[in-house]
C-alpha cells in the first residue's frame, strides 16, 4: 500500500475531508479494514469465548487465542502465554502493580522517571504509599532524556521495580530501552523492569525479548486498534509465582476446594468476558500495519517530525520553543512546543475550529512539565495518514493565531 494514498483506508476522511489529524498520540485513526473486523464479529458470530462449545462460540474462541499468538509475534515474546489481554495501557499498569504489591515492603524501593505518563507514575507512587516501601522519581536532563548517572544513583539492590517509558508521550524522545535495562540489571539482578510501550507501538519494531523486560504494556487503539483493548505482556518466569488479582469465570480450575486451585498463566490474570470485538478488531490492526510495515511507517513519521520542526523554526525562529532534544535519531513523530505568549490551550482551541486536532495542557505528564518549568504545552503527533500538506495547513493556522492574539 502506497503511503500516498493512505488517507483512502481510513473512513473518518470521508465524514470529515478537510481534516487535519494531529493527535495520534492521544488515539490513532482506524481504518476500514479494523471497523468492518469488528462488525464481523457482531454480526456473523457474536458469542461468548471459552465456554460454549456450539461452532460460533469456538470461532470466537480461535479468534482471540489467534490474536494472542499474533500479539506475541508481533512484539517479540517467546509465547503466547505471555500475553495478557487489559482494556488498555492504563489497565495493564494498575494490574502489574497490584501482581506485585505483595513482593514490596518497607525495604525497598520503586524507581520511575519524571518523563512518565501518569499511568506508569501513580500505580507506583501508590503501591510504595501502601507498602511504606521509597518511590523515587529519577530526573531527566535538561533535554529531556534520561539522566543516566542519576538512574545509576537511584537504583540499588533493594530496589524492587523499575517503571520506564519507552517513548515519550511529551517529548517523542525514544529511548535506548535495551541500553538502560542493561544497566539497571548491571546494578540489581532481580529488579522487575515495566516499560510503557503505548506511544512505540505501531509506530517503530520492538521486541520485548530483546529488551528483557518483565512487563511491557500498551493499548490497541495507539496502532489503529479499537479502544477498550490493551495488552500486558509478562515473562513466563515472572508470572509462574503472581497470584491473580481479579477473580471470576474462566480462570477456575476447582473452585470447590479450600485453597481454591486456578488456572495456568495467562487464563489465571483474565476473569470475566474479555473485549471481544476488541481483540479482533486488534488482530486487524496487526494486519494492518504490516501490510505496510513498521519500518516505512516509521521512517514516514521520521521525515515528516524533522520536516514540521525544520518549518516551524523556519516561520517562528526563536519566537516558538520545541521541548526537548532536537537529535533527529531519537525523536518519533510526536512535538510538543510553546509559542511564545500564547497559551497552549488558547492554540488548540483556535486550530480546532480550523478542524486542525492537535492536544494541549499537561498531557497526563505533569511531573514531567514540572520538571522542565513548563506549565503546559501544545502536541502535534503523527501517523502514516499525515502529509506536509497537513503541516503547512497548522502553521499557516499558528500564524493566523499569532496574528490574532
Amino acid at each position: 500500500m502506497e503511503l500516498a494514498s493512505i488517507k483512502t483506508s481510513f473512513p473518518i476522511f470521508t465524514h470529515e475531508p478537510g481534516l487535519v489529524y494531529l493527535d495520534a498520540a492521544a488515539t490513532a485513526l482506524k481504518p476500514a479494514t479494523v471497523i468492518a473486523a469488528e462488525v464481523a464479529y457482531y454480526e456473523q458470530f457474536s458469542s461468548n469465548v471459552a465456554r460454549g462449545m456450539y461452532p460460533m462460540a469456538e470461532r470466537a474462541t480461535m479468534a482471540v487465542e489467534n490474536t494472542r499468538t499474533r500479539v506475541a509475534r508481533f512484539i517479540g515474546a517467546t509465547s503466547p502465554e505471555e500475553i495478557i489481554f487489559t482494556s488498555g495501557t492504563t489497565a495493564s499498569l494498575n494490574v502489574a502493580a497490584m501482581l506485585l504489591a505483595a513482593t514490596v515492603d518497607k525495604n525497598n524501593s520503586v524507581v520511575v522517571t519524571a518523563a512518565e505518563h501518569h499511568s506508569n507514575f501513580f500505580p507506583w507512587k501508590e503501591l510504595c504509599k501502601k507498602s511504606a516501601a521509597r518511590f523515587i522519581v529519577s530526573p531527566m536532563t535538561a533535554q529531556g532524556e534520561i539522566d543516566v548517572t542519576a538512574l545509576k544513583k537511584s537504583i540499588t539492590t533493594k530496589t524492587k521495580v523499575f517503571a520506564v517509558t519507552a517513548l515519550s508521550n511529551v517529548l517523542g524522545i525514544i529511548n535506548p530501552v535495551t541500553e538502560i535495562i542493561k544497566t539497571v540489571r548491571a546494578i540489581n539482578k532481580e529488579i522487575i523492569i515495566v516499560i510503557d510501550a503505548a506511544q512505540a507501538i505501531g509506530h517503530m519494531p520492538i521486541s520485548v525479548s530483546e529488551w528483557d523486560a518483565d512487563f511491557v504494556a500498551f493499548s490497541g487503539h495507539k496502532m489503529f486498534g479499537p479502544t477498550g483493548i490493551g495488552i500486558l505482556y509478562a515473562k513466563q518466569s515472572v508470572l509462574k509465582d503472581l497470584f491473580p488479582v481479579t477473580f471470576g469465570g474462566g480462570m477456575v480450575l476447582d473452585a470447590c476446594a479450600n485453597d481454591t486451585l486456578y488456572k495456568e498463566a495467562p487464563d489465571r490474570f483474565e476473569a470475566g468476558t474479555p473485549n471481544i470485538a476488541g481483540i479482533i478488531g486488534l488482530s486487524a490492526a496487526i494486519d494492518f500495519i504490516e501490510h505496510i510495515g513498521l519500518e516505512k511507517i516509521h521512517a514516514h513519521e521520521n521525515a515528516l517530525a524533522l520536516y514540521t520542526c525544520r518549518r516551524l523554526k523556519e516561520v517562528f525562529g526563536e519566537k516558538l520553543t520545541i521541548i526537548g532534544t532536537a537529535t533527529p535519531l531519537k525523536k518519533s513523530g510526536i512535538i510538543s512546543f510553546t509559542l511564545e505568549g500564547i497559551h497552549p490551550h488558547d492554540i488548540a482551541h483556535i486550530l480546532g475550529e480550523r478542524g486542525i486536532c492537535v492536544r494541549a495542557g499537561l498531557q497526563c505528564a505533569a511531573p514531567l512539565h514540572e520538571s522542565l518549568n513548563l506549565s503546559a504545552s501544545t502536541r502535534i503527533s503523527l501517523s502514516l495518514y499525515n502529509t506536509e500538506s497537513d503541516i503547512e495547513k497548522l502553521i499557516a493556522a499558528l500564524q493566523a493565531i499569532k496574528n490574532l492574539l
